[in-house]
């Protein structure tokens, strides 16, 4: 039987259809959904359901023109009133749904009305999506505005594979109550069989949630509903990286690029592109500009600050008074610091070329990303991509999702309107050579997580159906990763500790290594064209105690601190100061200590955790899961993420992850040619999820994981990397 197609299911189509003096014309669509999609749908033979932007009462001619060109494109269309666009996409999916997801509450309007129209033009989605289906074709249904869907799909289509994506973030779980019909939106996530989100953040947040209003407790990153298992996935989505390529070094852009640089002379010059959203950080951007005009005056025939901003929403009434306030206090920051012969601000409110957006991206100097909060944000990736000169600063708000893939970014606090200006001016001062090493690193990285990669990990994952058993991988399948792995010209050996090469200890300083371990990992380490690499939790003292001898690289803190041999000196990989939030992190830690018998708290330099191995389980788990709910609401506006690992929470630096571990072994001058890599728990699923393709992630223990390879536990682990040793 042939294979099943690809239904992609989202409110807008990759491709806009106007009707201008009687001729429909289709273009293009703009967006990170349909720009990122976009090539994927046309290089398979799925088709694409969703929202032509045009309502049904055309001329039937133009309704066929319609048609036909977008039966052309793998395109089945579901037409809109013009009482639906209004009710269900701007009062309700953007009216109720964005501030929330985005923490902006206080733009609910009082009396939300249009749930009805919501639940309704989610069912005409199903519908259509179930009338498309044929056996063996995958579902992946997108965003927001369609969050109902699986959950209906689920009941018309009890045996199909249903994938769901979230394009924004998955709020603390006390925002998200504040819907009230939070639990009719967690039934229809949850008829997916797969629920992904851009960052782990975002998945513990759903978690959450479940555990709170559904009183699901989630195994790992998966819930059992009877027997149908629902997974939650982390995928960063990327772009088109080899096209902004290509597009960078095109006749087009270069002719752009000169008058461009003609215009601003010998300015600098800083950029935003930006949706006109209150979500972007627009006025805490303007305001950080304006004292850097306002401190040093010198700047003010010396800076240009071009602000593009594509509109957006304009049909909803908060977005006009947003746009309103916006280009008052552009207006007046040009009139109070203009000059004779220079504006600061060139403002630009209309969409731009593609060939006018990367020249753009080309000449800037500094390019501005602060958004309050962003799922991902592309266009911190689309200008990286186009930097083929390895020039330029990338200055990220921490809230966006963007920041826990690009850490050689400048990293900036967006609420913080003094951080802003700081970094900024920081971002000016940079010398040629860091700001050609940062983007040289992050170039590499975008141009190895492209959206290709990300819609293929998705789908992959979705057509692996889950079972209720998690079986070690067989003796036949290890076999052949051996003969792979003994066969590498220059192996890569990534090791966790606690869990995956000793078993996990009711406390921390009962696991320690055995004679046998240290001279398995000696003989590992004495292996030719061998690295051997230890990531773990634990503070580097115990590292050193233990492993300092060994040459080996040892990773401390999940990823913080990095000693590269025995004579080495530790150094911090962090890229902001930390760790201001930990003493009232700490604080709370230990008054949920002092009621939970058996529970303590381990502080280290970046993170801080509560153990609680040796309290009654019940009851840890309870206190744990209150914990977080109290973190979560305290700690809503801090760079700091809540990991969950085995009977312990550790809240840590955002900008530790052990994902940065596989980016600094990948920009080696001589990258390994294979890459083995164990672990776990939570915090290795970061690795993993950076690996390239090629590696062998294996997962010790019975959670879920994206390893393709399972070890029953540490023992398993220790004998198969025995059978590596010559």
């Amino acid at each position: 039987m042939a294979p099943g197609r690809l239904l992609i299911v989202s409110n807008r189509l990759p491709i806009t259809v106007q009707v201008q003096d009687g001729q429909v014309i289709v273009s293009a669509a703009s967006g990170g959904l349909a720009t990122g999609l976009r090539t994927y749908h046309e290089r398979s033979r799925g088709v694409w359901i969703g929202w032509p932007g045009v309502t049904p009462d055309l001329a039937a001619s133009q309704h066929d023109a319609v048609n036909h060109a977008l039966v052309e494109r793998g395109i089945v269309p579901l037409y809109l009133t013009d009482a639906e666009v209004h009710e269900y996409y701007e009062d309700f999916s953007n009216g109720v749904l964005w501030p929330v997801f985005h923490y902006l509450i206080e733009r609910i309007p009082l009396t939300p009305t249009t749930w009805q129209t919501y639940q309704r033009v989610n069912e005409r989605f199903a519908d259509l999506v179930a009338a498309q289906y044929r056996s063996g074709d995958l579902i992946w249904v997108h965003d927001y505005q369609l969050l109902l869907v699986p959950g209906l799909l689920r009941r018309r289509l009890p045996e199909a594979r249903i994938g769901f994506f979230l394009h924004i973030p998955f709020p603390a779980d006390e925002v998200f109550r504040i819907l009230p019909w939070r639990r009719e939106i967690l039934e229809g996530l949850l008829g997916a069989d797969l629920v992904g989100f851009h960052t782990y953040a975002y998945v513990q947040h759903f978690a959450a949630a479940l555990g709170y209003l559904s009183g699901i407790e989630p195994e790992e990153d998966r819930v059992w509903l009877d027997d149908r298992e629902v997974r939650f996935g982390v995928f960063p989505m990327g772009i088109d990286a080899e096209a902004f390529r290509q597009l960078s070094v095109s006749s087009a852009v270069q002719e752009e690029l000169a008058a461009i640089k003609r215009d601003v002379g010998d300015r600098r010059l800083l950029l935003g592109v930006d949706r006109l959203d209150y979500t972007k950080g627009l006025r805490q951007r303007l305001v950080a500009f304006e004292r850097l005009l306002q401190d040093d005056p010198s700047l003010r025939d010396g800076l240009r600050l071009i602000q593009v901003a594509v509109p957006s929403r304009d049909a909803i009434s908060s977005y006009r008074e947003f746009r309103r306030e916006l280009e008052e206090m552009i207006g007046r920051i040009n009139g109070t610091y203009g000059t004779v012969t220079s504006v600061p601000i060139h403002y630009l409110h209309q969409s731009v070329s593609s060939p006018r957006l990367v020249a753009l991206y080309r000449a800037a100097d500094v390019m501005l990303v602060t958004p309050l909060r962003d799922g991902m944000n592309l266009v911190a990736k689309e200008y990286v991509a186009s930097r083929i000169d390895d020039e330029g600063v990338l200055v990220l708000s921490e809230f966006a999702g963007a920041a826990s893939e690009l850490h050689d970014a400048v990293s900036v606090n967006a609420y913080d309107v003094d951080d802003l200006t700081n970094k900024m001016r920081l971002a000016l001062a940079m010398t040629a050579g860091e700001r050609s090493a940062r983007m040289s690193r992050m170039r590499r990285w975008v141009m190895a997580h492209g959206v290709d990669r990300w819609a293929h990990d998705f789908v992959r994952l979705l057509e692996q159906e889950g079972g209720p058993e998690r079986r070690p991988t067989s003796a036949t399948t290890l076999n052949e990763a051996l003969g792979t792995l003994r066969g590498a010209t220059m192996l890569a050996i990534l090791l966790d500790y606690d869990g995956t090469l000793v078993p996990i200890a009711s406390t921390p300083d009962l696991a320690l290594p055995d004679p046998d371990l240290v001279t398995l990992i000696a003989a590992l380490a004495r292996r030719p064209n061998t690295i051997v690499q230890m990531i773990s939790g634990r503070p580097r003292d115990t590292l050193d105690a233990w492993f300092g001898a060994l040459p080996i690289g040892l990773w401390a803190e999940h990823g913080v601190w990095f000693r590269a041999a025995p004579t080495g000196e530790w150094e911090s990989v962090l890229t902001v100061p930390c760790c201001a939030w930990m003493p009232e992190v700490r604080a709370m830690m230990e008054e949920f200590s002092a009621t939970t018998p058996g529970a303590f708290v381990e502080e280290k330099r970046a993170s801080i955790a509560w153990h609680y191995r040796q309290a009654p389980r019940g009851y840890g788990r309870a206190q744990a899961r209150e914990l977080r709910l109290v973190l979560s609401k305290a700690m809503v506006d801090q760079p700091i993420e809540i990991i969950e690992g085995k009977r312990v929470l550790e809240v840590r630096s955002r900008s530790a992850s052990k994902a940065a571990v596989v980016q600094r072994l990948l920009s080696r001058d001589t990258p390994p040619t294979a890459i083995l890599a164990f672990g776990d728990d939570r915090t290795d699923e970061e690795l993993f999820a950076a690996l390239p393709p090629s590696a062998i992630a294996v997962h010790v223990g019975s959670g879920a994981s994206l390893a393709r390879h399972r070890l029953h536990d540490p023992a398993a682990t220790r004998n198969f990397l025995r059978a590596l040793i010559p």
